[in-house]
């Protein structure tokens, strides 16, 4: 089978790269030349672990290929991804211009029967809208289908989930895509994932739905650990103690400074667009919205409780990605938190494995250390807010003579309080 996968971002390159490794003829599509040269180079635009090695051996066997030439990759494909970024807008209504383009040049390139699939998160009946715009822009009367196809890979982790799922959902409301798409995932099917089968316009509200719960779980363990704070008990065992029960589950129950990313921001703000366009009330997903903006606010407390006011302080910042093993930056929390430091006198300088380049884009006035440890040195403060392996056994006697005094804001809770204690250390965490 050939497919064509229409950008080249996050979703579309991991996807382009694991369909191909399936023993699938992929072509990956982008308008960006340099970075299709790029990828011809074998330098990928995005970190992933292991996808480098994905794609460069799938580009060896002969199965993998990248191009800017839109016409030349549809006209081949059975299936046809449409990958595209659909960012925020400051309604919080996704930014469809790059679709609706992607749409436009699909349909110009029409040649036979092919299955449409949209990859990218979009407002629920957007594959209603796709079937009547790529209708009315085709060359020549042609079949095709349509179909929604929603991903849900973690970033740091996206091989693996795209490789071995929880569920793979397929959204169509015609028999012969359905079909289509059920053989692509042939190979999932094989080792026995789930493959859900739904109408178009449940597929699409899958999407933003899981999102939104996830975010709800992770702010509903913020506020309980704002709560232990309050109490003096430890936000871990009562997660302990959630998790445990089957019908809540262990996961997404790590407190913190709040979720970031480009998903978990941009699907809540979408689905509560949505349902306005609906008429109905979203009040929980609301309520996550504010809750998770003012957790960041909260952490700046923390930081003071150690130190005092902030002016003329010197702030060792530990990790700026929204989570580890990414170099996204996208709403992470690190910004909000530099930013509120920098506004009330504060200096930063911060180090992060893989995001340091790309947090220039996000964040003025701070300064880049070469290792954790440059970071840390002179510091009145050490503060970690994003929980890289590297950061889990630090040298803690090396840390103590690094900082002015010992003092560490853990908003990511890496290390335990009572040993923090026993080495001398003034420690705060979340919920601890």
């Amino acid at each position: 089978m050939h497919i064509a996968v229409i950008g080249t971002g996050y979703v579309g390159l991991v996807s382009g790269a694991c369909f191909a490794e399936f023993g699938v003829d992929v072509t990956c599509v982008d308008v960006d030349v340099t970075k299709i040269e790029k990828l011809h180079q074998g330098i990928i635009p995005i970190y992933e672990p292991g996808l480098d090695q994905l794609v460069h051996k799938n580009v060896k066997a002969g199965r993998l290929h990248f191009t800017t030439d839109i016409k030349s990759a549809v006209e081949q494909a059975l299936v046809v991804f449409l990958a595209v970024g659909t960012p925020p807008q400051a309604d919080g209504t996704p930014d469809m211009s790059y679709y609706r383009q992607a749409a436009k040049d699909v349909a110009e390139a029409m040649n036979g029967y092919k299955v449409l699939v949209t990859k990218s998160t979009v407002p629920i009946h957007t594959g209603k809208w796709l079937r009547e715009f790529v209708g009315d822009n085709l060359p020549a009367p042609t079949e095709f289908g349509v179909a929604s196809n929603p991903e849900f890979l973690r970033e740091g982790a996206a091989i693996d989930d795209f490789m071995r799922p929880d569920r793979v959902v397929i959204g169509s409301n015609e028999d012969r895509a359905i079909e289509v798409m059920k053989e692509l995932y042939r190979p999932l099917f094989l080792i026995e994932t789930p493959i859900v089968i739904t109408s178009l316009e449940a597929a699409e509200l899958i999407k933003y739905a899981a999102n939104a719960f996830l975010a709800t779980k992770i702010t509903f363990i913020n506020e309980v650990a704002n709560l232990c704070d309050a109490i003096g008990c430890d936000v871990h065992d009562v997660a302990k103690g959630m998790g445990m029960d089957n019908r809540i589950g262990r996961k997404f129950l790590h407190p913190g400074p709040g979720y970031g990313g480009s998903c978990f921001p941009k699907d809540t703000r979408a689905l509560t667009t949505v349902a306005d366009q609906f008429g109905v009330e979203t009040r929980i997903v609301d309520a996550v919205i504010e809750a998770n903006e003012r957790q960041r606010d909260a952490m700046i407390p923390k930081i003071e409780k150690l130190v005092g006011d902030l002016k003329g302080k010197r702030i060792g910042m530990l990790g700026l990605s929204f989570k580890p093993e990414t170099d996204d930056m996208r709403e992470s929390p690190a910004i909000d938190i530099i930013k509120s430091i920098i506004a009330k006198g504060g200096t930063v300088k911060a180090f992060d494995p893989v995001s340091m380049d790309e947090a220039k884009h996000f964040v003025d006035g701070i300064e880049y250390a070469s290792d954790e440890y440059d970071a840390i040195d002179g510091a009145d403060v050490l503060v970690i807010v994003t929980e890289w392996n590297q950061f889990r056994a630090l040298d803690m006697e090396r840390v103590k003579r690094l900082l002015k005094a010992p003092k560490i804001a853990d908003l990511r809770n890496v290390y335990e309080p009572g040993d923090m204690r026993d080495l001398g250390f003034e420690y705060v965490g979340v919920g601890r």
